[in-house]
């Protein structure tokens, strides 16, 4: 995967250069250090100007809709560099947005790819309307200051967000009816993604924001119910809690094992994924996740999965009501 440099017309009329002028010679055609060895970029709307005009966002698989208006897109291929979070991430599964207005029918966002330079870059997309094909920077992307979490095996980067450029700005309008403008916001984008060398484990520092709720006797979603991977030895992933029970309003914490190193690892309390992880130089991953108050007594289960889906390990505990 090779860099691309690049620019984004934001509102305004002013450009937003993905690679700075002066350095983009020198950059084009350089290699990343490292391939992105998986992953995946949750894109949260429930903020989004999207939601303002009626429109709806949903994916086609491989990408997952999640809850909370999040919808989560798996990393494919690229390139990063761990020495400063910048990344070029291709991405699969389709956004496929509805709008509210029967007239404005379905607009399918393929070929999805974030860039990342320096703390900005740009949401690329390709779809096809009035039967013209185009490839087109649908938004804008920021950090807002914000530095990624950069380890040997993965980087992270939380609450990107995400504008309407002109041409998105343009093409949302000549869809749906409705009248968007560059510069409106299209949610926030939450990445992880693994770089295939072992180190110390990356998680996305993110807390939920909807209380997980309990499912007794949970099993794992259709996307994840194929037969776990086998490792070399025969065995598979393995997932352990830190309590088995405890009440609401407490911590609890879960750790992983038989994963491989630098492999990104998803996070599904009660079948809702929540958080990533990467594999450190063992192929284990730990995280902790609150119980919060509004939790239901019973049981409830923890996930731990790769972003194909084939393996994975789940672990119970029980809920107690305080007092």
């Amino acid at each position: 995967m090779r860099k691309r440099p690049s620019a984004v017309v934001l509102a305004g009329g002013a450009v937003f250069a993905l690679l700075c002028p002066g350095m983009a010679a020198a950059q084009d055609g350089d290699a990343f250090p490292r391939e992105v060895s998986g992953g995946y970029v949750g894109w949260a709307t429930a903020s989004a100007a999207l939601v303002g005009h009626g429109v709806s966002l949903d994916a086609v698989a491989p990408a997952v809709r999640g809850s909370a208006d999040r919808t989560w897109f798996p990393a494919t291929g690229g390139g990063t560099d761990p020495g400063t979070g910048d990344a070029d991430i291709d991405l699969g599964g389709t956004a496929r947005l509805a709008g509210s207005a029967e007239a404005a029918g379905i607009l399918l966002l393929d070929d999805l790819r974030l860039s990342i330079e320096d703390g900005g870059g740009a949401l690329y997309v390709r779809t096809e309307l009035d039967g013209q094909e185009r490839d087109f920077a649908l938004a804008g992307v920021r950090s807002d200051g914000a530095e990624p979490a950069v380890r040997d095996g993965g980087v992270t980067w939380t609450g990107l967000r995400a504008s309407l450029t002109d041409e998105g700005a343009r093409l949302l309008s000549t869809w749906s009816g409705q009248r968007f403008a560059a510069g409106e916001g299209l949610g926030t984008l939450d990445v992880t993604v693994g770089t295939g060398s072992a180190g110390g484990a990356s998680e996305e520092p993110a807390q939920p924001d909807e209380t997980p709720q309990a499912s007794p006797g949970a099993t794992a979603p259709d996307e994840q119910q194929a037969a776990p991977e086998q490792t070399a030895d025969g065995a598979g992933p393995s997932a352990a809690v830190a309590l088995a029970d405890l009440t609401v309003g407490a911590e609890q914490g879960v750790t992983g094992e038989g994963f491989e190193p630098g492999e990104v690892v998803l996070v599904a309390i009660d079948e809702d994924t929540r958080y990533q992880a990467v594999a450190d130089a063992e192929g284990r991953v730990s995280r902790t996740f609150p119980v919060y108050a509004s939790a239901v007594e019973g049981a409830h289960t923890v996930e731990l999965y790769t972003v194909t889906g084939v393996r994975s390990a789940v672990a119970q505990f029980l809920v107690r009501a305080a007092g």
